[in-house]
């Protein structure tokens, strides 16, 4: 019996690229392929890639070049890049690195092992299409080994937005949303692994329309699973909250107070210019309606300063909405042109960087600042934990609240898995301690 061949993967980006990446490793475990934590003992190098933040191409090359020793030192060695930024770059990659063997889209990668077997006779792999076939229904079951008590599950791929800074409407296609049967399916696979909490993922999840009544409607679907004790869902769009979904918050006890809905300027003018097509009183008044499902909703946002035409006054509105809409958590970057975007067109508009990095530290002091003030508010509050893992110190575990913050119990007996009540007693920047109730 031969050896197997080892598989390094190095993830970029969002969940929905970890998701991609643990299914990339399943697809190529039939050609006989096992995950090694370093690139230095691999027999395949795949980096599956993201395209959404700055110089991401640049920087993929940066990595590739990084591994020219290895292939140096043993020819054998297979390197692919997957992801958004194979899709958008393609050929150009072999071109620029012609030690890369193999490049596939994130539609594509059920093709795998046809392309490895294309390595095997010697030939380069490519792959970039937009497949009519469902790559989750060629990929079929999961294996039913242990996992972690946690998982992924992409249940909507693609966007139709198309707000004029993002790529991924090129990359990642049409929003296309996987039919309810299949996901139901999955997650019970994973539960019977061991799995307790699922994030359905999407690059625009409100938007899934796999089941009749919607994301809502599937939520109360995986509610019915003996053994899945927690819902969560990311990354939403505004404009696709509908009232479904808002009363699932309310009334699905599986489903986690939690809430990641990008607004990304507080600025009528900029959120125009971004395609955005609502208003930040749409926003805030959306929000309002969520919390009057769930009052104790952990908010979450994603934020762009700096965007082409951004005045102070602009960036004031964004400082404004940020404190009206109370983010327990948010991310903020500054803005950089996507070639092939809209936005990258308005070179006469742009920002200067001086005064975007100046925003952007402004900005993420008062997230800061809120976060640590919403954090503290913790202390004395009991709070309902899964644990994940053992901490770095000894006889410590760790995990996540219902609201998503970091929770470490130290001398208790707790195992991964348990979901336990726990009395929180100290807040750090990114982080809660406590002892169980």
């Amino acid at each position: 019996m031969s050896a197997p061949k080892k598989l390094f993967i190095k993830t970029y980006g969002c969940q929905m690229n970890v998701y991609d990446s643990e299914r990339m490793l399943e697809a190529l475990g039939g050609k006989g392929y096992v995950e090694t934590q370093s690139p230095d003992d691999a027999d395949m190098i795949l980096l599956n890639t993201c395209h959404i933040r700055e110089k991401a191409a640049e920087k993929v090359y940066s990595e590739l070049g990084r591994y020219k020793g290895l292939k140096a030192e043993n020819p054998d060695l297979k390197i692919g890049v997957a992801g958004c930024v194979a899709q958008a770059e393609g050929e150009e990659i072999m071109r620029r690195q012609p030690m890369v063997d193999l490049v596939v889209g994130p539609q594509s990668y059920h093709r795998l092992p046809a392309m490895e077997d294309a390595l095997a006779q010697g030939q380069k792999a490519l792959d970039t299409d937009f497949p009519e076939e469902d790559k989750f229904e060629i990929l079929k079951r999961r294996p039913k080994s242990g996992r972690g008590p946690t998982a992924f599950l992409t249940v909507q791929e693609g966007c139709d937005k198309f707000c004029s800074f993002c790529v991924v409407p090129y990359t990642r296609g049409a929003e296309v949303s996987r039919p309810a049967d299949r996901i139901i399916r999955e997650a019970q696979e994973l539960v019977e692994a061991g799995v307790r909490e699922i994030t359905l993922l999407g690059q625009n999840v409100n938007a899934y329309n796999g089941h009749d009544r919607g994301l809502a409607g599937l939520i109360w679907e995986l509610d019915q699973i003996d053994g899945l004790a927690r819902i969560r869902f990311t990354t939403s769009h505004p404009n696709d909250m509908d009232d479904a979904l808002i009363e699932a918050h309310g009334t699905c006890e599986k489903l986690m107070p939690y809430l990641h809905l990008p607004v990304q300027s507080g600025s009528d003018r900029i959120l125009k210019a971004m395609n955005r097509k609502h208003t930040a009183e749409d926003y805030l008044r959306l929000i309002e309606r969520i919390r009057a499902a769930r009052p104790d909703l952990h908010l979450s946002g994603d934020f762009i300063v700096g965007f082409p035409g951004e005045t102070d006054a602009d960036f004031e509105d964004t400082l404004t909405i940020t404190r009206e809409a109370g983010y327990g958590t948010a991310f903020s970057f500054k803005y950089s042109p996507r070639p092939g975007t809209p936005a990258a067109e308005k070179t006469a508009k742009m920002v200067d960087p001086d005064v975007a990095s100046e925003r952007l530290q402004r900005l993420q002091d008062q997230i800061n600042t809120q976060q640590r003030t919403l954090q503290d508010a913790m202390v004395g509050r009991e709070v309902s934990v899964l644990f994940e893992k053992p901490g770095r110190l000894d006889g410590q575990m760790v995990g996540k609240s219902e609201y998503l913050h970091a929770v470490h119990v130290s001398g208790a007996d707790v195992a991964p898995g348990d979901i336990r009540k726990v009395l929180i007693e100290q807040s750090a920047p990114n982080s809660l301690g406590g002892s169980l109730a």
